[in-house]
């Protein structure tokens, strides 16, 4: 059975529930809620295991906060003896507007400290993202404030039908792959 590795980046406690950096683990648990999927407390993260037409799905939102991201991410495609081409990680991306969702099969990690981590511990950047936007509509320097913030009632209405069709793309990534899924998604607005 074909598996695959599905990562929601973000970070764990109640302070950061809502909040733009945990975007990951938001789509995470709308796709295993929309799946029947329970998470797990398990050894790096939270885990929760489900099937797909004949294939395993493996869905890690990792606790070992963003920048330590990699350690889970490296721990569990060892364990699930999952190949790099077959994960998929779930991030927020301030360069795109809110709600922007982009399919990358590679690339930099255009600061993004958990996807740093990742590229640093793995030492590769050859893996697939789903970059979800969360706009940058902050004052000069506040940065850490904004990512950190919590999305308003305003932004919410915004992101959840698009993190529906963030669970949509996760499907299509397993079942059809990244190449398909870029293709019918990249350009949708």
């Amino acid at each position: 059975m074909d598996k695959y590795l599905i990562v929601g980046l973000g970070n764990v406690g109640q302070e950061y529930d809502m909040t733009r950096h945990n975007t990951g683990f938001m789509v995470l648990d709308a796709f295993a809620e929309a799946s029947n999927i329970v998470f797990a407390d398990r050894r790096y993260g939270f885990v929760g295991e489900g099937s797909l037409r004949g294939r395993k799905l493996v869905l890690l939102k990792p606790s070992t906060f963003m920048n330590l991201s990699g350690n889970a991410v490296r721990y569990w495609l060892a364990k699930e003896k999952i190949d790099i081409g077959r994960m998929l990680v779930v991030v927020d991306d301030l360069a795109l507007p809110l709600g922007s969702l982009r399919l990358k099969p590679s690339g930099s990690n255009a600061g993004h400290n958990g996807l740093g981590n990742i590229q640093s511990v793995l030492g590769t950047d050859r893996y697939c993202r789903l970059r979800v936007g969360i706009g940058n509509d902050f004052p000069r320097g506040m940065q850490v404030e904004w990512v950190l913030g919590r999305f308003s009632a305003d932004e919410l209405a915004v992101l959840r039908p698009r993190i529906d069709t963030a669970c949509e793309m996760i499907k299509s990534f397993v079942l059809a792959g990244a190449d398909v899924t870029m293709n019918l998604y990249n350009k949708k607005k």
